[in-house]
This record gives C-alpha cells, structure tokens and sequence, in this order.
C-alpha cells in the first residue's frame, strides 16, 4: 500500500498527469448535472445516442481538417462533435415531440447511423485506429492545455444552465404539463436540456469516451438515487460521486496498464452494485425494527 502512495506522488508531479487528473475531476462533478434531468425524464440513453452522433462529427472535423493542413488538428474534431452533439439532441426532442416516431426508435437512428458514418468519414479523412479508439474510449493522456481550458469553459457553462435554472428545468423534466400551466417555455427548456447533453458528451469525451459517457452521466445519479430522497440533494450527491469515481480511476491507472475510461465506469457500476446491495440488505431491517408484530399488523388489516 506504501508503495502504492509512494507511485502516485511521483505520478502526480508529471504536468501530463495532473492536467488528466484536473479534467477528470471537473468531467466528473459536471456530467451528472445534466444525467440528473436525464434520469428524471427517463431519458437514460440520450447520452449514448448522442455520443454515437457525435462520432459523425469528429470525423467530419477531421475530414476539414485533412483539406485545409497536412495533419489534421484535434481543434476541428471538437468543433464538429460539438455541431453533430447538439444537431443530434435536437433531432430526438423534436422527432419524440411530434410523435411521428418513438424516441426509442429516434435513439437507435442515432445510435447505427451515427457510429456506422463517423467510421466511415474518419477513414475518408485518413483517420486511423489509434485516432478513432482515442475518441471512442477516452484518451485522459493527450489532454493539453488547451484542452483542459475548453473543458473548464464548456463545463462552467453547462453548470450555469444546469445548477442556475434547477428549479425551472426540474419542473419540465418532472412534470411538463403542469409547467406548461404553469407559464414556463417548456419546448426552450426542453431543447435547452438536450443542447446541454449535447455539450456534456463533447466535454467528457477525452475522459471516458464517446461510447462510455452515458455511464458517467448516468451512473452517479443511480448511486446517488440510493441515498438520498430529493432532486437538489440527489443532484449535488452525484456531482460529488461522479468526481470521486473520475478521481478514483484514474489514480488506479496511474499504477495499473488500464484504460482510463473503462475503468472510471467499471467503478462506478462496482460502487452502484456495492450501495445497492448494502441497501437491499439495511432496508429490510429498518423496517423490522419500525414493525416488531408484522403479522399481528397484517390480522389486524385483514
């Protein structure tokens, strides 16, 4: 355990190391702000149709990059994912709006159409595997500085939406019609929570990847859904989760040849299981203890 420590106070004095370890942290705390509204709409795999989209618009970023400079720049890639992030999440709102199609249905477009067109114009853009990987996967060891600058300012952002119209967009994502009543612009608001996914999963792709980011929208939010009883606290326990998870893994692969990305999200699922399971096993005890005669209780109703 002591040398444990000791290789990750020798990691941690790597620039490399701590611009991964920054951007973990903020990813972390702001992707299950926007998983938050996602959970309360039932609109878990949002994230992940719009991650397969946005792999279209890497390649296309990547493809105007290969016609305008020898080597192409990341800089297009993350202007175009952010374009197809936000067309993408538009597109689902509206085609589930006007009933034409289900969403689930909307979602599955995405999820084929998406994922099957970024391979191919990444190939036409002379992309490569090693190119294509570090998108779908995450690629915490190529965050620069000028990245961890974009994602500070994107983040921020989403955290102003997300945290500053709470109350507004929880009223839309819990109850629609009554927040129609009730005079609030809920198509805008909605659009607007699709637009901030769309910026989450471009913010979190150089984390976890484009084909894991729902994970880390969505899988704090679940733990979180196991503590605590209210929206606003359900809200800021998975922001505190989602950065401690990010943290963790990733310190964990500074020791271990693991993928960053995979294993942030196989210890978010493991910590899930964990206080799920501990859960299933307290709960039923309390509830013993609050009744000591279930079965007298049970003569008496019947």
């Amino acid at each position: 355990m002591i040398d444990w420590f000791a290789q990750i106070g020798d990691a941690l004095t790597s620039p490399l190391l701590q611009r991964a370890l920054i951007a973990a942290l903020i990813v972390g705390a702001t992707a299950p702000v926007v998983g938050t509204y996602l959970v309360q709409r039932r609109l878990s795999l949002l994230g992940d149709g719009v991650g397969h989209v946005a792999l279209t618009g890497v390649a296309m970023g990547w493809l105007v990059g290969s016609w305008t400079h020898a080597e192409p720049n990341d800089a297009y890639a993350v202007v175009g994912a952010v374009v197809a992030a936000i067309i993408g999440a538009v597109l689902i709102e509206a085609v589930s709006a006007r009933g034409r199609t289900s969403g689930d249905v909307a979602l599955a477009l995405l999820f084929y159409g998406g994922i099957a067109g970024g391979v191919v114009i990444i190939s036409l853009a002379g992309g490569t595997n090693a190119n294509l990987m570090a998108y779908l996967f995450g690629s915490l060891s190529t965050v620069s500085t000028g990245d961890l600058v974009t994602t500070a300012v994107m983040s921020g952002l989403i955290l102003v939406v997300g945290i500053g119209l709470r109350t507004a967009l929880f009223a839309v994502s819990h109850d629609p019609e009554f927040a129609r009543s009730s005079g609030l612009p809920v198509r805008v608001l909605t659009i607007l929570i699709a637009i901030v996914a769309a910026l989450t999963v471009t913010v979190s792709m150089r984390v976890v990847g484009l084909l894991l980011v729902s994970a880390l929208m969505i899988v704090p939010v679940a733990i979180a859904q196991q503590l605590t009883s209210s929206f606003r606290r359900t809200m800021s326990a998975a922001m505190v989760i989602g950065a401690l998870v990010c943290v963790g893994g990733l310190l964990i692969t500074f020791t271990e040849p693991l993928a960053p990305g995979a294993t942030i999200v196989v210890l978010a699922v493991t910590v899930y299981a964990g206080v799920a399971t501990v859960r299933a096993v307290v709960r039923p005890r309390r509830v013993r203890a609050a009744d000591p005669h279930p079965d007298v209780a049970d003569d008496v109703h019947l």
